[in-house]
């Protein structure tokens, strides 16, 4: 059965925390566009909202979907794989934005658990504002009568439900998994292979960030959008979640709120570790990273405590 489940509003616990593993031993150390068509007044298409309305944007979960971008009525939208996301660009018009209307909103949509940095708008070929998740612009489909319906899904090969990150729905990528990173060892990643961190100053287990505005663009928290994922021989009773002061859901491992780095440009880079003796790269036993050798120094003085 289809069910609509508008995100909820309260804090999200982690969970848990009781089987967090103790720091400092980690278990992973061994080892052909559309032609745009130009609609007169009396021609354009309906739209999913009125005019002059303002959208608005929530989540909702999809049987063997899981969790989708819906409309402000609980409507499951959808992306196009003749649109564009980067410059964003609509090609659906005509007896196509017929069958799938437009989300069109005047004024930027409002977005309810969802990154608001995603959330954009486009102009079509009618000169109409159409809403955009993470470049893409966004539709229903018009046989969707009610809210937790996904009856898009399967009608084309270019077309598919959206989820709250702009991905496709149906094509989870995981969550978090694991890399080798020269000088620490094993570092937690997110789908993307970038090392995940931990700030220090938000501390372990008070259920909050506290890098927020400018921290938040320089190290971006690591949202959850629906199923949270673990590589394996991770404890996934380490993951949990927070409810963020702007809404979004960020995932916690062993109590710390979860972060990447804006800097690290590529798949096995943790240059931020160690950034102003607060931020450092993550294990996957929950705990930030160590050094796998100890600097000449420290051998030393560990061999020779009185020095030399």
């Amino acid at each position: 059965m289809n069910r609509a489940r508008p995100a909820a509003a309260a804090s999200i616990t982690f969970a848990g925390l009781a089987l967090v593993a103790a720091c400092g031993t980690n278990p992973y150390a061994t080892s052909g566009a559309v032609q745009p068509v130009v609609l007169g007044a009396q021609q354009q298409p309906a739209s999913a909202v009125p005019a002059g309305a303002t959208a608005q944007l929530m989540t909702s979960t999809v049987d063997a979907l899981g969790t989708v971008l819906a409309d402000g009525e609980g409507h499951t939208l959808y992306r196009y794989a003749k649109d564009t996301a980067e410059p964003s660009s609509a090609n659906c018009a005509g007896p196509c934005a017929t069958t799938w209307p437009p989300l069109i909103s005047d004024a930027p949509a409002v977005a309810a658990g969802i990154d608001s940095a995603l959330v954009g708008q486009v102009t079509r070929p009618d000169g109409r504002k159409q809403v955009t998740v993470a470049g893409w612009p966004v539709y229903r489909f018009a046989k969707d009568t009610g809210p937790g319906l996904a009856l898009g899904r399967g009608v084309s090969a270019d077309w598919a439900p959206i989820t709250p990150a702009g991905e496709k729905a149906g094509t989870e990528r995981p969550t978090l998994g694991t890399t080798q990173i020269d000088g620490l060892g094993p570092v937690l990643t997110d789908a993307d292979g970038r090392a995940v961190y931990l700030f220090t100053k938000d501390g372990r287990g008070a259920g909050k960030s506290t890098c927020t505005g400018a921290c938040a663009k320089k190290w971006p928290p690591l949202l959850a959008n629906g199923r949270t994922t673990v590589p394996d021989g991770m404890d996934a009773g380490l993951v949990g979640r927070i409810r963020r002061e702007d809404g979004t859901t960020q995932v916690t491992v062993g109590g710390w709120p979860a972060y990447t780095y804006a800097a690290d440009t590529k798949p096995g880079e943790a240059t931020g570790h160690g950034t102003g003796g607060t931020w450092f790269a993550l294990e996957p036993n929950g705990c930030k990273a160590e050094p796998t050798q100890r600097p000449p120094v420290q051998q030393a003085r560990a061999t020779n405590p009185g020095g030399y």
